[in-house]
């Protein structure tokens, strides 16, 4: 690796690095970021090994229990810290990655906040992550503006935004191209790091903050380990204690049974916790992966009605209320469908059916991926909760058990499944690698957590050999023919100039060695951040 900056031999980038950026990566950055690494990374790496620990226990059969030993966490009475005032009322929240339109249009939307993400819905390309921190410092100075050639247009910041949170890069992820003593630097680190660095004090000098959303926690250390970051974060920076605010996604199967523990670990800082439902049910698949018994039937029979997914949306509600923080609703990924009035109606019923279900149960606000969904959302939250937030509603009326919380979704295997998953796990793997990671697809504004849902369930069916509703087996030689035909589904879909270019033929092969191998892969981004 060559050392490409003068502030001490210890800092160095991947020599694929073209571009510095020295008005983010200044040497004040560097040296926070270095003193991060220095304290922080070697207990993410110890949590990362006890994920592994806990995984075996599962194959085991040791399933996810409320921990015994911090029963009196959730059984006694305490409260997280008092929410900021611009983050009590968060009825609609929209997301996306932090491109420099994107950000614009979604400050601009008229939803309560913008959801700003490193994570799911960007591609880490270098250049993607470090222009994206710097149009979120251009968006807090705003001075952010952006000219589209095409359209011969030039987008400002309105006078009234969106309150801004990020969403840093989960703890599994690292950035390759930045490291300290030729080792990877946290992902996470560096896009926490970064933003809070070059924006806390303009941020709190506009009565506002550094606020962030935490993502696919698997366990109440990991939010220690946050807890730990912040609080050494405000001594560094000269921050007010409590500064940093956070809101958890609870993404993961294993998490929704330590919601009073996490918020505990958080709850100088936190605010809230989100239903983060694609990765939730993704990680039902992953961490339930050595047992027959819990096969989930085809992803669009797996709804919020569902019983195990209902279950957890209601006990988030629940433990959030009781300890003073908010409740936030899961992902609205339908788009405006130009051109076809009948399937764009049926798509905004889908939003408000299901955010009808989520104002009426107590959640205090949602989310959507498209700027035009917010005004239906806003409707419906505006009809059903007149206040900033319902967490006066405590819902007492709750009892959850750990059974419910694991209960095996009902449905059926298809044919249709099956070319689906295919499909749209290779659509959106090409596109990736191409250096987009929010994708439209069939009409659904997709991003990582729809593909690894995709080819773990293509994995799962495959390892137990599934009966399809027609009575036919998926195995190996099923497996061929569907998927065959899928990839001369997509050649016409997408032409074949495309099709033979390097981003749809290493997405073939890593959809291939993610689906027929043995072994389940945590993440697909993992695998194929190797490519980028």
């Amino acid at each position: 690796m060559e050392t490409q900056i003068n502030i001490n031999q210890k800092i160095s980038f991947d020599r694929k690095v073209k571009n510095y950026y020295p008005d983010i990566l200044t040497d004040g950055a560097l040296t926070f970021l270095e003193a991060l690494h220095k304290r922080f990374n070697p207990k993410r790496l110890q949590l990362l090994d006890n994920r592994v620990y806990r995984q075996q226990l599962l194959d085991l059969g040791s399933f996810p229990c409320f921990p015994e030993h911090t029963k009196e966490i959730r059984n006694c009475e305490w409260s997280a810290e008092k929410i900021p005032s611009d983050l009590l009322d968060r009825r609609v929240e929209i997301t996306g990655p932090v491109d420099r339109k994107m950000v614009i249009n979604a400050l601009n939307s008229g939803a309560k906040t913008f959801m700003a993400d490193f994570e799911d819905s960007n591609a880490p390309l270098w250049d993607n992550c470090m222009q994206g921190q710097q149009n979120l410092k251009d968006a807090v100075n705003k001075t952010i503006s952006f000219y589209h050639p095409k359209r011969d247009k030039t987008y400002h910041l309105n006078a009234h935004c969106a309150t801004l949170l990020v969403r840093p890069r989960g703890l599994h992820l690292e950035e390759k191209h930045l490291l300290i003593e030729n080792q990877p630097i946290s992902a996470s680190l560096i896009d926490f790091g970064l933003y809070v660095f070059h924006n806390a004090i303009n941020l709190n000098e506009q009565q506002t903050g550094p606020y962030y959303y935490l993502p696919k926690l698997e366990h109440f250390t990991e939010a220690i380990w946050w807890n730990d970051v912040i609080n050494f974060t405000e001594e560094f920076l000269g921050l007010a204690h409590a500064t940093i605010k956070v809101t958890v996604l609870i993404e993961t199967i294993t998490a929704s049974f330590q919601l009073d523990e996490i918020i505990y670990a958080l709850k100088d800082h936190i605010v809230g916790l989100n239903c983060g439902r694609w990765d939730y049910i993704f990680s039902y698949i992953k961490k339930m992966r050595n047992h027959p018994e819990y096969i989930v039937p085809d992803r669009d029979q797996v709804t919020m009605a569902s019983p195990f997914m209902d279950a957890y949306s209601k006990l988030v509600i629940q433990r959030c209320h009781k300890r003073n923080i908010l409740a936030i609703g899961g992902m609205a990924a339908q788009i405006p469908i130009k051109n076809d009035e009948e399937k764009n109606a049926a798509a905004f019923a889908k939003i408000r059916a299901d955010k009808e279900r989520e104002v009426r149960n107590g959640h205090d606000g949602t989310w959507v991926a498209h700027p035009d969904m917010v005004k239906v959302a806003t409707e419906i939250f505006d009809t059903h909760m007149p206040e900033a937030n319902q967490i006066a509603n405590k819902r007492t009326d709750i009892q959850i058990t750990e059974k419910q919380l694991i209960e095996v979704p009902k449905g059926t295997i298809t044919e249709q499944g099956i070319r689906k998953n295919i499909n749209v796990a290779i659509h959106y793997i090409a596109t990736w690698l191409g250096g987009n990671g929010a994708v439209a697809l069939y009409n659904l504004m997709e991003d990582a957590a729809t593909a690894e849902i995709s080819r773990t369930q293509i994995w799962q069916w495959l390892q137990n050999k599934v009966a399809l509703d027609d009575g036919r087996t998926f195995n190996q030689e099923l497996y061929q023919t569907l998927l065959d035909d899928e990839l001369n589904n997509i050649e016409q879909q997408v032409g074949a100039a495309l099709f033979e270019k390097q981003t749809y033929q290493n997405a073939i092969q890593l959809f291939r060695d993610l689906v027929e191998s043995n072994e389940l892969d945590e993440f697909l981004t993992t695998k194929a951040y190797s490519y980028l």
